[in-house]
């Protein structure tokens, strides 16, 4: 149908054009600029949580560090020497190694002629958990059918990684009293230790939940009480020869063993296993370790 309505010029569309690019345009600016301002607010927002949960995280490690400052010998204190292990009171089945030898003739006892199977571990070691749950068994086994001396090494050199609460320290000293105070239970309290392992960087178990998993496989209440006791000392530093302390029972048993593991290993970590005095390291395998000391008997 004809109509009286004039056709757009080329100049006119060029403008209407134009005004609608410049349109987009600001609308494309003010889109971009809202975009970065929620970007921005968004990182903020970010950052300032995670200023939040790192101080979250510093304040309840010093919480930590102050309501476990009687825990470790030396108690935090810079440059701390190590005792040497002659020079202090270690668990009465202690070998003169920092080590507590397990035979068929019990706890404290190296059987004549036996394989030497030697295990270094830290409470806080995920790959000691793992050890612990694939050999355990058989080397329970191994024990009950002789010909084998297996020498257990608790160590701690991953306090630094509970958050403040020094746990391979704190599980270390608890497993010292156990040797000593109620032997018969040893073994059963390595493996219950690593049975819901806590993490790396976690503070572990408190004093009570490790005290509820000696009780746990039989270890005496008025025993497992004994766990926070704490004895009166000196420590040296590299500045001071004779600084005054307090820690944990065991805790300068702990540090010296400690102490002595670096220097009887090539490379102090966790776990190390040896079979007579020879580094095992196809222990993940099931089996293989067991199998590993029975040859090693022939």
């Amino acid at each position: 149908m004809p109509t009286n309505d004039p056709k757009p010029t080329k100049a006119v569309r060029r403008d209407e054009a134009r005004l609608k690019a410049a349109q987009m345009r600001k609308e494309q600016e003010k889109k971009a600029k809202r975009n970065r301002i929620l970007a921005i607010t968004g990182l903020a927002v970010a950052v300032l949580a995670l200023v939040a949960v790192a101080f979250t995280i510093v304040n309840q490690n010093k919480a930590n560090e102050a309501a476990n400052s009687d825990v470790v010998y030396g108690q935090g204190a810079e440059n701390v020497v190590a005792p040497e292990l002659a020079d202090v009171t270690s668990p009465a089945p202690a070998n003169d190694k920092g080590g507590i030898p397990v035979s068929g003739d019990g706890v404290g006892s190296v059987g004549d002629g036996d394989v030497d199977l030697t295990v270094y571990f830290d409470y806080m070691c995920p790959y000691c958990g793992q050890f612990d749950t694939t050999n355990s068994a058989d080397m329970e086994a191994m024990i009950e059918e002789g010909g084998v001396t297996i020498t257990y090494h608790p160590i701690s050199i991953l306090d630094r990684l509970s958050a403040g609460s020094s746990y391979s320290t704190r599980t270390a000293n608890a497993t010292a009293i156990v040797a000593d105070q109620s032997p018969e239970h040893f073994t059963a309290f390595v493996t219950a230790l690593y049975v819901d392992q806590p993490a790396e960087g976690t503070s572990g178990r408190s004093d009570a939940e490790i005290a509820e998993v000696a009780e746990s496989v039989g270890v005496p209440a008025e025993v497992t009480a004994t766990f926070t006791d704490t004895v009166d000392g000196t420590f040296a530093t590299q500045d001071e020869d004779a600084v005054d302390g307090t820690w944990r029972t065991f805790a300068p048993w702990v540090a010296a063993a400690t102490n002595q593991a670096g220097l009887d290993l090539p490379q102090l970590s966790t776990p190390a296993v040896l079979i007579n005095g020879t580094a095992f390291n196809e222990w993940q395998t099931p089996g293989a370790l067991k199998a590993a000391v029975e040859a090693a008997k022939s």
